[in-house]
């Protein structure tokens, strides 16, 4: 498992779990929950904010709320 923030542009993962911090209630209410698959789509040109495809839309998150986020890259 790795970090979503350490994620390349066009890869795919499944969310696999959360650290422990008050932040992953935010996350799982914009749609980021164990199970379900994100795409990396941009990534800022300074590296933050990074954007992502999570549950069918777009969402923007900083490095910092992505290194919450556990995935398990999808191998194609």
């Amino acid at each position: 498992m790795i970090k979503l923030s350490s994620l390349s542009i066009g890869k795919s993962a499944v969310i696999r779990e959360f650290e422990k911090d008050e932040i992953h209630i935010k996350l799982m209410e914009m749609g980021c929950v164990p199970g379900e698959t994100v795409k990396i789509e941009k990534v800022a040109p300074l590296g933050d904010p990074i954007s992502i495809v999570v549950a069918g839309y777009n969402l923007s998150l900083r490095k910092t709320e992505a290194d919450y986020i556990w995935v398990e890259e999808v191998a194609k």
